[in-house]
């Protein structure tokens, strides 16, 4: 830590420092605390959504040789259109939408089922996709739990406690300095008394 100067200047500076800091603590204990819950709930999504796809994937399978006929021009991906937000103050990008483009088709020209499984891969494609941002959003949420915490044990354990320390050492050294020059006026009081007399 810095060194510390034993005057009042820097027992103020010291002062108002350790009163940030203060200040700063339950709010910093707060925030990771709401970072942690937020990252549980967002491994429980992440859970929920696995478990979707894997049901999606067992219907997809049931239906395999189905979808050797499915031609994959017919649907594409186009683009994911985001949302911004805040979770405890950590800025985050969540899926608003996915747009996919459909190429037109006969449907007397296709199997009748070709319209489920449209709608069969627009679900597992947007879950995907939905999952992938929810595992960048709890890199970024666990990101700033960890900076956070960093911080509360910081405060906590180094800068508070050297601030009060420094407080003491340079009220103890202001006071024996005060009380060094009482003693000091003190003898020279009784000998200018002796002198005179």
């Amino acid at each position: 830590m810095a060194k510390i100067q034993y005057n009042k200047t820097c027992l103020l500076e010291i002062n108002k420092n350790l009163k940030i800091r203060k200040n700063a603590l339950p709010v910093l204990q707060s925030k990771e605390a709401a970072l942690r819950a937020e990252s549980k709930r967002i491994r429980v999504r992440i859970k929920e959504m696995d478990e979707k796809i894997a049901l999606m994937v067992e219907e997809f399978s049931a239906m395999q040789r189905l979808w050797a006929e499915f031609p994959p021009h017919i649907l594409k991906f186009k683009k994911v259109n985001f949302v911004k937000k805040k979770i405890a103050s950590v800025d985050i990008l969540v899926v608003e939408n996915v747009i996919f483009e459909e190429q037109e088709f006969s449907l007397f020209a296709y199997p009748a089922w070709f319209l489920q499984g449209i709608e069969l891969l627009k679900r597992v494609i947007h879950l995907k996709i939905v999952r992938i941002t929810e595992e960048k959003i709890l890199e970024s949420i666990d990101y700033a739990r960890r900076k956070t915490t960093q911080k509360v044990n910081l405060y906590e354990k180094v800068q508070i406690p050297f601030f009060e320390e420094a407080i003491l050492k340079i009220k103890r050294f202001l006071e024996d300095q005060d009380n060094l020059s009482k003693a000091s006026q003190k003898v020279i009081k009784k000998r200018m008394e002796a002198l005179t007399v």
